[in-house]
């Protein structure tokens, strides 16, 4: 360091959570800008950004000072808390500060806040330097409150155990007391002989950006910038000062400002990033790691290659030789490179999972193309027989970590960590944290809240930004129009309230604000965590995670393993086991899903129909567009569709090219007409000649141009970054490899730019390789074991209603029966019974818990091995728990129609009895519960039968629900109606005037509209800031699937009244992509109720009425109320007249037009009967 005046010893980046704005990356830009030598980074009681910052800082030139600024609990509990701040001088005092912190998290923990104890502080004390903390640290509190005396003793007391290692710290923040506790620490400092060091208590970089501080606190705290009652921690000072703006502020107390520098120099740490650190692998005594790897691999190819290959084929020799050759080369790179422990600790866990009933996946990412990982049981894809390579994996010519990413059961993965922890030590072993930062969407609405701003504008502003994972405010303002004119119309009464909350939402925008768990990360140390890195845990010591991210725990050293869960494993899990319970009653073994044969035709006939609802990675609309024009009847096929359907195969014309040569519309080249290779036609023949993988731009270098595959890979990377200085040497190295290898130069770079244009979409066959398989898995249960797979997968998203709704409907779609709730046959779960219908999972039931479900489950089973079936509603509530039942989940049922079977009738009509009699069952089995306790039942002859009722009950009559009570209570409770729906009675007409049903929709071409009914479920009605305008945004419900529905400004205006929460409206629109909910969004041009809809689309309305004198008025008595009056539109009445001679039918004159109101269709079928009224289109 040249001379350095002045070092910022107390730093609080945006880390901190609590507070601080200050960005890492600005920090040291700033560092830089000032020529200030080292910076400390202090966040309060954690070291999140440590890495970031060390690693930052030493790339730009700065030295990195670690510390944190700490809460240690006061000696009376009672007591608010207090600072310190530790700063880190050496390894040692790293080790001691990241165990302090830990600890704190792990058994400290008061309202969310981590607390060391003074004793722990004074115990780890080496190599940390100590601040006091101004005002805010023990010391200076005492000062402050003029305990000059305690603050002596405490003072000698860190003096003593830190010696020349402890600093009474100083500030001018023109906070209130700062002035105070200045004086006082320095009489304090002369009288014991102490150093005293000056710091600013830093919060953000620049001066300016203090309110965008303040908005940050207010956001963590729950406060509005102008609550008179908020306390102000913070003063406009606490930014990063200059060295000359510090000299100036101490100019009386220069050794503070010459402490500073002292400390900078007194703290070295070196951080070793890049260097891996394995845990130790148990192995058998007499052999080295390496030895055993090599057994154990060689052993698994031997069982593998006795289910692949037959000994006595003529080309078993051959075949063999392949596999034991890769193996081979395999296992000298991972031993050269020194992974052999990384593989065992993978195959052993997953061992351990697939022997304990714990579903694992094939295999996904680039792990797949291993033999050695298909050898030891880690994936279960056989990479020779789909041409995966090991080098997309592990290139020996760029050393890097394997990173298998193993997908687990989501139910049971949690076991397979457990396993794990208790392997390697739960001292060992850790989850890994991740950050929530203030993303686009969401900082808007805080701002907003913040500043005190109206609800509605932030939902408006807020709403304006696209939902689109990663978008930022400045992406948002480029794309939105809408938004970019709501900001800048002078017209806007909004506008200048919106500005506001924009520009400070652009500040506060990726500042890091909460933490969370990495969904499926695990390290595993070689000792003891803490030596690594410091641990973060929940108030109850639960979800314990390392304080540094992925990547960070990685730079750090630690190996970090992939453990995901993966929902379709668990619905596999539960539909292979149901399947197996109808195997064993029709006397089959039990299916093993790992064996089933990849050629299945009804797996391929179910694909090609386009029937991939519930079917993994194959079930959105436009991936059953593909398929159905694909039509896959090979495994080949379903690998490249897993592969073509993302944005850069679907907007190049490459799933188009596939497509056709499949289906023999265009010539098959390799790759294209014009300049192709024969060589290529082994490479390239699975895809038809299109260039889909990275695997094949890997092997086309190899076979055309001599690139190793390590090279190759290298290749394929610079590709897909396309620097073009990389590409130039990269085509330097490919024409001389042609040209030696004698391919004609001006051929081989046509192939070369034809190559580099596709590897930008290739996508990695291995983990197409491993996800088809599971999506062919989830076929073959769908297409062999209907019900089972689909009782599964509802099973599997009961919370989400939507998705129930949606396979319920699938599921009547494949002529499966869906019984209702019921809880004489229903578990938590969906079933399948043995006659092949799906129970209903009472766990899809709203306002139901697992608590009641499991007091019903248990209350059925009491009576031994048989389960015993309520016999009616009292006979329910005297056996089951009530204590875990309350009043609420059994109105749920009845609402659900889960106790019909309970009522008088056995009936749906019964509901409304059912709920009546309710609270008096309830009585009398709390009477009956309480009556046992007491002994009473055998003194008063009660306790003849089992389930005797002691209590007299009568049915309680209660007015019979309608159709729209019932309907809406199953509606409430299932998310769907059950037993009708009230579009049933419509459903004929409906479908002759609508272009699409809900679930079939599709966007339409510009100036198109489609038509569609629905019933309206949801419906939020809003006024548009900028025009004044009301609009609404509705959804559609059809029982077949669900739409938004936005109707704006003039669209409202006209058809407004008729938008109604349950009203069955037709809707003529414009249906777009909604990024958003990832659905489909009609934009309104007309809305109509069902009557206008009939009047519209109708062509007449025929009545079959019997001919008698009365017939003339009773119908002009009928019809009058209705008729159009000869004002243009209504529907032309046709008579079918019924006579004992002769029918004939009579058309009504123009006058007699009617409009089709339901309660005309309700009166003429009342007085005719269903049958004779028809409206006709």
């Amino acid at each position: 360091m040249t001379d350095p005046r002045f070092v910022h010893l107390r730093v609080h980046t945006d880390y901190s959570l609590a507070d601080g704005v200050v960005r890492v990356k600005e920090l040291v830009k700033a560092c830089v800008e000032q020529r200030m030598p080292a910076v400390a980074v202090t966040d309060e009681n954690n070291l999140f950004a440590l890495i970031k910052f060390y690693s930052g800082a030493m790339g730009a030139g700065v030295k990195p000072l670690m510390g944190a600024d700490l809460w240690v609990q006061a000696d009376d509990p009672e007591d608010a808390p207090y600072y310190l701040c530790c700063l880190v001088q050496n390894e040692t005092g790293y080790r001691n500060l990241t165990l302090l912190i830990s600890r704190a998290w792990q058994s400290n923990q008061h309202r969310g806040r981590a607390m060391i104890r003074r004793e722990w502080l004074l115990e780890l004390n080496e190599g940390l330097i100590l601040l006091s903390a101004a005002r805010a640290g023990d010391v200076g509190r005492l000062l402050v409150s003029e305990k000059t005396a305690e603050a002596t003793e405490r003072a000698r007391e860190y003096q003593q155990v830190f010696g020349d290692r402890f600093y009474l710290e100083v500030q001018r923040t023109e906070r209130p007391g700062d002035e105070q506790c200045l004086h006082a620490t320095v009489a304090l400092a002369a009288e014991l002989g102490i150093p005293v060091v000056a710091t600013n208590d830093v919060r953000f970089i620049d001066r300016d950006d203090f309110e965008a501080h303040e908005a940050r606190v207010c956001i963590h705290d729950g406060n509005t910038l102008d609550d008179p009652r908020r306390t102000r921690k913070y003063s406009e000072q606490q930014y990063l000062k200059t060295a000359d703006e510090m000299a100036e502020l101490f100019s009386d107390l220069p050794e503070a400002l010459e402490n500073t520098v002292e400390i900078a120099r007194r703290c070295t740490l070196d951080i070793r990033l890049g260097e891996n650190f394995l845990p130790e692998f148990p192995i058998p005594e007499g052999l080295t790691l390496e030895e055993y790897f090599e057994k154990v691999a060689q052993e698994g190819l031997e069982k593998r290659l006795a289910g692949i290959l037959d000994p006595d084929a003529p080309d078993y020799a051959e075949r063999r030789a392949e596999y034991d050759q890769r193996l081979q080369f395999e296992l000298g790179i991972i031993n050269q490179m020194g992974f052999p422990g990384y593989f065992l600790i993978v195959a052993d866990f997953i061992q351990w999972g697939k022997q304990h009933q714990v579903p694992v996946g094939p295999g996904r990412g680039s792990g797949a193309g291993s033999l050695v990982a298909y050898a030891m049981d880690i994936t279960d894809l056989d990479p020779i027989q789909y041409d995966l390579l090991f080098e997309r994996f592990l290139n020996p010519e760029r050393v890097s970590m394997p990173d298998f990413d193993v997908d687990f059961c989501m139910e049971k993965r949690d076991r397979v960590i457990n396993y794990v922890a208790d392997k390697y030590g739960r001292d060992a072993v850790s989850q890994i944290i991740t950050f929530g930062t203030m993303a686009a969407k969401a900082v808007v609405r805080d701002v907003a809240r913040v500043q005190g701003k109206p609800y509605g504008l932030a939902d408006r502003l807020s709403k304006m930004i696209p939902g689109t994972p990663g978008m930022t405010l400045k992406a948002a303002l480029e794309q939105e129009e809408p938004l970019r004119e709501f900001l800048e119309d002078d017209g806007n009464s909004d506008k200048e309230s919106a500005n506001e909350i924009m520009e400070m939402a652009f500040k506060l925008e990726g500042l890091t604000r909460n933490v969370g768990k990495h969904a499926g990360g695990v390290v595993i140390a070689p000792g003891k965590l803490t030596d690594f890195a410091p641990l973060h845990c929940d108030e109850n010591g639960d979800n314990l995670v390392t304080q540094y991210d992925k990547d960070d725990v990685e730079a750090a050293g630690l190996v970090k393993f992939d453990f995901l869960g993966l929902k379709t494993l668990t619905i596999i899990d539960w539909a292979v086991k149901a399947a197996n319970v109808r195997r064993e009653r029709e006397g089959e073994g039990p299916l093993s899903i790992e064996r089933i044969p990849l050629d299945d035709k009804p797996s391929f006939d179910l694909l090609k129909k386009g029937d991939t609802t519930a079917v993994f990675q194959l079930e959105s609309q436009g991936m059953k567009e593909l398929i159905k024009k694909l039509k896959p009847d090979q495994f080949e096929d379903i690998i490249a569709l897993v592969a073509l359907y993302r944005p850069g195969p679907l907007e190049s014309g490459m799933v188009d090219n596939f497509i056709n040569r499949k289906h023999g519309r265009e010539p098959v080249s390799y790759p294209d007409v014009k300049y192709q290779h024969e060589w290529l036609k082994p490479i390239l023949a699975p895809t038809y000649g299109v260039i889909l993988y990275q695997e094949q731009v890997m092997q086309i270098a190899q076979v055309l141009a001599g690139y190793t595959l390590g090279g190759a890979d290298l290749l394929r990377r610079a590709m897909g970054k396309k620097k073009p200085e990389e590409m130039a040497k990269q085509r330097e190295i490919f024409e001389s490899g042609a040209k030696e290898k004698g391919i004609e130069p001006d051929l081989a770079m046509k192939i070369f730019d034809l190559v580099e244009k596709f590897a930008g979409y290739g996508f990695n066959k291995s983990h197409s390789a491993a996800y088809a398989l599971v999506a062919y898995q989830t076929a073959w249960l769908k297409a062999h074991y209907p019900a089972e797979f689909m009782a599964a997968v509802i099973s599997a998203d009961m919370q989400n209603t939507d998705k129930v709704v949606t396979f319920i409907d699938e599921s009547k779609n494949m002529g499966l029966k869906v019984l209702p709730p019921d809880v004489n046959s229903c578990g938590y779960r969906f079933t399948v019974n043995p006659e092949g219908d799906i129970i209903y999972g009472l766990g899809a039931i709203k306002g139901l818990g697992e608590g009641p479900i499991e007091a019903i489950v248990s209350a059925r089973g009491d009576g031994g091995g048989e389960e015993t079936v309520f016999e009616d509603l009292f006979d329910f509530c005297r056996r089951i728990d009530l204590k875990k039942t309350n009043k609420r989940s059994l109105e749920a049922l009845v609402r659900a129609g889960a106790l019909d079977k309970l009522g008088p009738n056995r009936h749906f009509r019964d509901r409304a009895v059912l709920m009546a009699t309710l609270p008096d069952a309830i009585a009398a089995a709390e009477q009956d519960a309480r009556n046992q306790e007491a002994g009473m039942m055998d003194l008063f002859g009660g306790g003849g039968g089992e389930h005797t009722p002691a209590t007299a009950v009568a049915w309680k009559p209660g007015r019979d629900w309608n159709d729209d009570i019932r309907l809406n209570g199953e509606k409430d409770t299932l998310g769907l109606f059950l037993t009708g729906h009230p579009i049933d009675q419509f459903e004929g007409e409906v479908r002759q005037f609508v272009s699409s049903r809900l679930n079939s929709l599709q966007p339409t071409a510009k100036g198109e509209a489609a038509t569609v009914a629905g019933l309206v479920v949801a419906l939020r009605i809003t006024r548009s800031k900028r025009s004044g305008e009301r609009m609404g945004f509705i959804t559609l419900d059809d029982k077949t699937g669900r739409v938004e529905v936005s109707v704006f400004g003039r669209t409202f205006a006209q058809y407004g009244e008729r938008i109604q929460k349950d009203a069955l409206l037709v809707v003529r629109g414009g249906v777009r992509m909604d990024d958003y909910t990832g659905g489909f969004n009609l934009v309104a041009d007309e809305v109509m109720d069902i009557c206008q809809a009939r009047e519209m689309f109708a062509r007449r309305l025929r009545v079959r009425v019997p001919v008698d004198d009365a017939l003339p008025d009773t119908l002009g008595r009928t019809l009058s109320p209705y008729r159009a009056n000869g004002n243009g539109g209504g529907t032309p009445v046709t008579l079918q007249l019924a006579h004992r001679e002769a029918d004939a039918a009579m058309a009504l004159g123009d006058d007699w037009k009617v409009i089709p109101h339901q309660s005309l269709m309700d009166d003429l079928r009342g007085r005719y009967g269903d049958s004779s009224v028809t409206l006709e289109y």
